[in-house]
């Protein structure tokens, strides 16, 4: 037997949602459930917030191998996102799990079948978060397959890379040097879109940790976007103001200064719930896999270039606060220095008379 397993992470336009008002609403329908752990003992992983698990149900579509079932599940996450993730799975082993796999590389020929989940749970969320809008266009998406045994692939380079090639010795050390085994019966390997899981048992535990780091990384890349625009945003609101007068200058840099401070606060809170999203406290083994999926997808370099462009708004923001208390000194010495002058013009005045 073998599954594979089709992810799609996307963001909803809400900096946070209330899982506790979405589980209300919802009652018992649609199969909701919180996310919990299988295998591993719950202390081990750590998450403030799990996340809402809904079913959506079977999706139907033909290939060249014949008509494909496929079962949609659904993720909502606090921090505002959800995935969705498509399951095919094989009990005789027929067709094989590589040809499957090569005719359904990148996902394609899915998009149909992620649309109708979207559309869906799309419909549901707005009923009960009018904030989310998903761009069906911004997501990130991973397959993950699971085989019992390794004797039931030829080749595991070319089942993560989408593609039948000679690989070179490189490519495939590169490829190897991402694999852990927690047994000598069982293994994982790692890639940038791709992973493959060998256990004997259902490894639910390890596909969530590695649905877990797509969530992450989709986060970062969103908040890098926001980022982005807000700096360009910036640059342009402070170019527009250069040419105003002085006086005029002044109340817009703190018009700007107001923003830029409000805007410091929300980003600094969110990416610090993003990096606290989980937390893998006892467990050695899911905590390596867990680091490595996030090495694999880059998400330190995510990370790093969001912490960068918080860090020059910050300096613009003490750029500009600088700029407006050395205007209001330079107003205040010019009113002590008319004060002085009209004292001094008094006195003249009142000598002469």
């Amino acid at each position: 037997m073998y599954a594979i397993y089709f992810y799609r992470v996307y963001e909803t336009g809400c900096e946070e949602i209330d899982l506790n008002q979405v589980e209300r609403s919802w009652g018992g329908e649609h199969g909701l459930a919180r996310h919990r752990l299988i295998r591993i003992n719950p202390k081990s992983i750590h998450m403030e917030v799990p996340p809402l698990v809904l079913k959506l149900g079977a999706q139907e579509m033909l290939w060249s191998g014949g008509k494909l079932s496929l079962e949609c599940q659904a993720r909502i996450y606090d921090i505002g996102a959800v995935s969705l993730c498509l399951k095919y799975q094989n009990d005789d082993s027929l067709p094989h799990i590589e040809n499957v796999a090569l005719d359904f590389a990148a996902q394609k020929s899915l998009e149909d079948v992620f649309g109708n989940c979207l559309t869906q749970l799309q419909s549901l969320l707005k009923a009960v978060l009018p904030c989310v809008s998903i761009e069906a266009a911004f997501y990130e998406d991973y397959t993950i397959y699971h085989i019992e045994s390794p004797e039931q692939i030829s080749d595991a380079a070319a089942l993560l890379m989408g593609e039948q090639a000679d690989f070179s010795s490189q490519l495939r050390d590169q490829i190897m040097k991402n694999r852990l085994s927690y047994s000598q019966d069982d293994f994982v390997i790692v890639t940038w879109d791709t992973a493959l899981i060998c256990d004997r048992e259902d490894p639910a535990d390890l596909r969530d940790l590695i649905e877990f780091a797509n969530v992450q990384l989709l986060e970062l890349r969103y908040y890098g976007d926001i980022l982005t625009r807000h700096m360009d945003r910036m640059y342009d609101d402070i170019q527009k103001v250069d040419k105003d007068s002085s006086f005029k200058r002044s109340r817009q840099y703190r018009r700007i200064m107001s923003r830029l401070m409000e805007f410091i606060a929300e980003i600094s809170e969110v990416a610090e719930r993003i990096d606290n999203f989980i937390k893998i406290t006892e467990d050695i083994y899911y905590a390596r896999v867990y680091q490595m999926t996030l090495k694999v997808l880059r998400a330190e370099q995510w990370s790093e270039s969001v912490n960068r462009r918080l860090q020059v708004i910050q300096q613009n923001y003490a750029l500009l606060s600088n700029e407006v208390n050395v205007q209001h000194s330079n107003f205040l010495e010019w009113i002590i220095i008319i004060l002085i002058a009209l004292e001094f013009s008094f006195t003249i005045i009142e000598t002469l008379w």
